[in-house]
C-alpha cells in the first residue's frame, strides 16, 4: 500500500520529446506503456473526457477527464478504475529535455491510500515508465511485457460486467459516463 497520497516515478528515455509525447497521447492504437489499452478521448484539451479501453473496445478499465495539456511538456488527467468504487486520483506526465533525451516523470496525486487503486497505482508506475522507455527506444515492449499482455487479453474474458464499455460512454459533459 502507498505510504503517502502521492507517488512519483522517473525514467530517462533516449528519445525525443516528440516521440515520448506521441506515445503517451496517441489514440490510433493500443499504448504498450498503458497496459496495452487504447486511449479514447475528446480533443487533447482541458475538460475533455478520457477512457482507456481494450484494443477491441469492449472493456473500459479507466475513465477520467483531461485537466491540463502543455504540448511536449505536461499532460494531466483524472484517473478512476472502472472496476473499483475507489475515489479518483490525478495522473501527471511531465517531459523535459535532458542529456540528449527525455526525462519522463509520472506523478500520481491524491492517491486513495489503503485502496485497490492506491496499491495498483503505486506498483504500476514503475512498469509504465520501464515499458515507455523500452517502446520509445526499441519500438516494442519486452518479451515479458508482451507475454503479460497476452495473459491480460485472456483474463479480459473474466472482466467484471461493470467494466463493459457500454457502461462508460464518453459524453459531452467533460467526463466519461459511469456505471449505474
Amino acid at each position: 500500500m502507498p505510504d503517502s497520497p502521492s507517488a512519483m516515478f522517473q525514467v530517462h528515455i533516449q528519445g525525443s520529446l516528440e516521440d515520448v509525447w506521441h506515445e503517451i497521447t496517441r489514440t490510433d492504437q493500443p499504448i504498450p506503456a498503458f497496459f496495452n489499452n487504447r486511449m479514447h478521448r475528446g480533443p487533447l484539451e482541458a475538460g475533455s473526457p478520457l477512457a482507456m479501453r481494450t484494443g477491441d473496445g469492449k472493456w473500459t478499465g479507466v475513465v477520467g477527464e483531461i485537466l491540463e495539456v502543455v504540448p511536449l511538456k505536461k499532460f494531466a488527467h483524472t484517473f478512476k478504475f472502472t472496476a473499483y468504487d475507489d475515489p479518483e486520483c490525478t495522473v501527471v506526465y511531465e517531459l523535459e529535455p535532458k542529456d540528449g533525451g527525455t526525462q519522463f516523470t509520472l506523478t500520481v496525486e491524491n492517491l486513495p491510500v489503503g485502496t485497490k487503486t492506491g496499491k495498483n497505482m503505486s506498483s504500476g508506475g514503475k512498469m509504465i515508465c520501464g515499458t515507455l522507455k523500452r517502446v520509445v527506444e526499441t519500438g516494442k515492449p519486452s518479451l515479458g511485457i508482451r507475454m503479460l499482455y497476452g495473459f491480460f487479453k485472456l483474463m479480459g474474458l473474466l472482466s467484471p460486467k461493470r467494466c463493459a464499455t457500454e457502461h462508460w460512454p464518453l459524453d459531452g459533459s467533460g467526463r466519461a459516463g459511469g456505471a449505474a
